[in-house]
């Protein structure tokens, strides 16, 4: 179901049953769909066996030696003079 904004404001524990009961309400502004409620329980399910941001760039591709030497050697002064 849609609701527009005001709407869902004044009628929020409204729109928060029908999300656990009857599933995803969507939240207009101004006619365009702005966001939508969804219950814990639905939320959870998206979330269900997806890895998290730490996860997925741990898992990433491994270095090459080439680059991986490159990081390792590089310079280990600042490139620029600085004076504080």
């Amino acid at each position: 179901m849609d609701w527009p904004l005001q709407d869902a404001k004044n009628q929020f524990s409204k729109v928060v049953q029908k999300a656990r009961s009857e599933g995803p309400q969507t939240v207009t502004l101004r006619g365009e769909r702005a966001v939508v409620v969804l219950s814990a329980e639905d939320y959870d399910a998206l979330r269900a066996n997806r890895p998290s941001l730490v996860d997925d760039l741990l898992s990433g591709s491994a270095w090459d030696d080439e680059f991986a030497d490159a990081v390792t050697t590089r310079d280990k002064a600042p490139s620029r003079d600085v004076a504080f």
